[in-house]
């Protein structure tokens, strides 16, 4: 199949948000650029589904995520690739492999970063410890207490990366795994309050580390009917800082980021891109010489 076939761009993204009252200038004012990619809910799909699938034929496939991938980063080297958690469990690799190949792939593709979801445990958290070795890039969850489980000090709250003098922050939350997962499969991992625990990440990353940009890689899932059950809607109304939170868990498929007024009554993006490795996210900040954002956003279909 030509290339050409199956990439597609949508313009259905390209529209700019203003932070901190700042508007998007001509391209004579310098700015700094930097560009997030991003999936979620990847479910071991390693190739392309089939031609004969009733409603993915011949999509996806991590060889086609790997050209764009490149593409993107020859374009704007300050560039990070992230992932939104449930790497694990969907086709016959994950079952046979362990999660060895999707770990392997995605350090070839040099993920920068992820976070967990509630499939990356159905190995138990000692199978997921165990093809640790295989990712040649971090994890990271605030709201998962790994204390007392084999995953205690290698999963971290947060990291920080350096972009062309930009300072971003990445911190990841999970969703409640009680009523998920086994708990024989999780074992002594503790769930804590991610709008308490995200309230205090983003004020250290914030106020201590002096980030410019803060994001969040969430598995919480982006909006539910249930008033009281979590979602990454709420969790952006009910804080302040994040400039964007990348999620998971309910396999939904924007078109184009969801703008949402937090805590203070300032733009925060919410998106997430579907399933199965379809579509790669891409958002774009912009800033200027006092480091005042702007964005522009597509979703690329693989």
């Amino acid at each position: 199949m030509k290339r050409r076939k199956f990439i597609k761009q949508t313009a259905a993204g390209v529209a700019l948000a203003s932070f901190g009252g700042f508007t998007f200038q001509s391209c004579e004012t310098k700015q700094k650029h930097i560009t997030i990619l991003h999936t979620n809910d990847t479910h071991s799909q390693i190739e392309p589904f089939d031609e004969s699938h009733h409603r993915y034929a011949n999509k996806g496939g991590v060889a086609r995520r790997a050209v764009l991938v490149e593409q993107v980063r020859k374009e704007n080297p300050n560039t990070l690739l992230l992932d939104a958690g449930d790497i694990f469990q969907g086709t016959p690799y994950f079952n046979y492999f362990g999660g060895e190949i999707e770990f392997k792939l995605m350090s070839m593709l040099k993920y920068d970063l992820a976070t967990l979801g509630n499939h990356d445990f159905d190995n138990s958290i000692d199978g997921f410890y165990k093809q640790l070795p295989n990712a040649n890039f971090d994890f990271v969850s605030a709201n998962y207490d790994f204390k007392n489980t084999v995953l205690d000090t290698h999963v971290k709250p947060y990291k920080i990366f350096y972009k062309d003098g930009i300072k971003i922050g990445v911190f990841g939350l999970g969703i409640e795994l009680d009523g998920l997962v086994n708990k024989r499969m999780y074992k002594e991992t503790k769930y804590l309050n991610p709008v308490e625990i995200a309230q205090d990440i983003t004020k250290e990353l914030k106020n201590q580390e002096n980030c410019d940009l803060i994001i969040c890689l969430s598995h919480l899932g982006y909006n539910y009917k249930d008033p009281d059950k979590i979602s990454d809607l709420k969790l952006a109304a009910a804080t302040k800082d994040i400039d964007l939170i990348i999620g998971g868990h309910t396999h939904t498929f924007l078109p184009k980021p969801t703008l949402v007024k937090n805590l203070n009554d300032e733009n925060m993006l919410v998106n997430q891109v579907g399933a199965y490795g379809l579509n790669l996210g891409r958002v774009d900040f912009y800033f200027d010489e006092n480091n005042n954002k702007t964005t522009s956003e597509k979703t690329i279909i693989l």
